[in-house]
């Protein structure tokens, strides 16, 4: 079954994917979603910080301030190993998302 959280999934899904691979910034985060999905996904700093907020709290990233040789400082976000935990079930609940919608309109991934 579907839950109300496929609708912020995608963004939660994408910020783990990255954070996967290495810990990032806000900004670049935001730029790289943009980035690897063509324009296609985009999110505002505005909104991007209150969810790596939540996903903190929960325990599935981790941030810390870090400070540049400029001194000015960012905070930058590494995912725990609660949030790598996350990464199958969602992606599991994506992907009966995304055959859902194909039975339905012939919606596919590509």
């Amino acid at each position: 079954m579907i839950t109300a959280r496929i609708k912020r999934g995608s963004a939660e899904l994408a910020i783990l994917a990255l954070l996967a691979e290495e810990p990032l910034h806000g900004y670049e985060i935001a730029r790289r979603i943009e980035k690897q999905s063509g324009g296609v996904l985009r999110f505002t700093l505005a909104s991007l910080y209150p969810l790596l907020y939540r996903m903190d709290k929960r325990g599935w990233v981790r941030g810390a301030w870090q400070t540049l040789p400029s001194g000015r400082q960012r905070r930058c976000y590494e995912l725990t190993p609660k949030g790598r935990k996350q990464m199958p079930p969602m992606l599991k609940e994506w992907g009966l998302f995304f055959r859902a919608l194909h039975k339905l309109a012939g919606v596919s991934r590509a």
